[in-house]
């Protein structure tokens, strides 16, 4: 069985950082993705992916990253459920995040980019275009 994800989006807001009632780091945001192609006006259509990370990742990614910022995530889908407030069961779809990378150079600068991972060691790569159509 296999069940792995890699995206490579922008952040809609800011990370929401909370803490569990044991003390764990949990961590969401959501990925806005532009879809390859164009749909009958000419437009691309985007999705809209929600991400939860936990622990150290979770603290670097709310400490790092903020609306607007380009990040890849490789983790697994997850889907929970839960009974809201009126008592309904809701279906929750998301990402549990193994590892992020930020994709957007550090405060707005020039260079390389931060690139944390789950094991919470920051490491420096170089800048990628991801604009331009990959062609794989």
């Amino acid at each position: 069985m296999l069940n792995r994800v890699v995206l490579i989006g922008r952040l809609t807001k800011d990370p929401e950082l909370r803490y569990s009632p044991s003390g764990v780091a949990v961590t969401n945001f959501t990925l806005a993705i532009d879809r390859k192609f164009k749909n009958a006006q000419g437009e691309r259509e985007t999705d809209f992916i929600p991400c939860v990370m936990f622990k150290q990742l979770a603290e670097l990614c709310a400490n790092y990253l903020a609306k607007g910022k380009l990040a890849s995530v490789d983790g697994r889908i997850q889907i929970r459920t839960y009974n809201d407030k009126d008592g309904q069961k809701r279906w929750v779809t998301e990402v549990v995040a193994e590892d992020v990378h930020f994709l957007s150079p550090k405060d707005g600068g020039s260079g390389g980019m931060e690139s944390p991972s789950s094991s919470g060691k920051g490491s420096f790569g170089h800048e990628v275009n991801l604009d331009d159509d990959i062609p794989f």
